[in-house]
């Protein structure tokens, strides 16, 4: 069965390092305010944790104004906790397969979980696509095409700007040539 859905990649940037280096209690302990905002948001916007992923998740969702709206409070929540790990995100919409009743199987899964990859801390990373079919109104950055591992051809991404995406000093993603 195909069914259009809303999906987000998100997780904690630095987790193994952080782990490696301040030890499994207080790495817990981060992961556990983490995940405590994410159950918080998520309820508040009606969507739902699809899986949890170690130090991330994925989130799914009827309604890609909702998710969009959903994940850049998570965002700004998430930076103003003063949580020790930034997070990023990647953003996507589209047709899915629903496999085994409570799982979901395609390009549009994959691509989030890839763009979730090549966020660097605070990034919401999104297929400019995505915007277009937004309700709301959305600031963005254009970044141009990226080459995502397992796609063929060159994505076209932007990131999502939100009150902490321009914090100085931070590391870019790497572009198509």
């Amino acid at each position: 069965m195909r069914v259009e859905r809303s999906f987000a990649f998100t997780d904690l940037c630095g987790f193994t390092g952080y782990t490696h280096r301040c030890g499994d209690d207080s790495a817990r302990d981060v992961l556990t305010e983490f995940r405590t905002l994410l159950r918080t948001v998520v309820d508040e916007h009606g969507i739902r944790v699809a899986k949890w992923l170690g130090d991330g998740a994925m989130v799914v969702s009827v309604d890609a104004d909702v998710m969009m709206a959903a994940v850049t409070e998570l965002h700004v929540r998430h930076f103003e906790s003063g949580n020790v790990l930034a997070i990023r995100t990647g953003l996507t919409v589209g047709h899915v397969i629903v496999f085994e009743g409570d799982d979901y199987i395609g390009s549009t899964v994959n691509l989030a979980a890839r763009l979730c990859d090549a966020g660097r801390p605070d990034d919401i990373l999104t297929p400019a696509a995505t915007l277009d079919g937004l309700i709301m109104a959305v600031p963005f950055t254009k970044l141009g095409p990226l080459i995502v591992p397992g796609f063929e051809q060159p994505v076209d991404v932007v990131r999502v700007v939100h009150a902490h995406a321009n914090r100085p000093n931070r590391p870019q993603v790497i572009l198509a040539q």
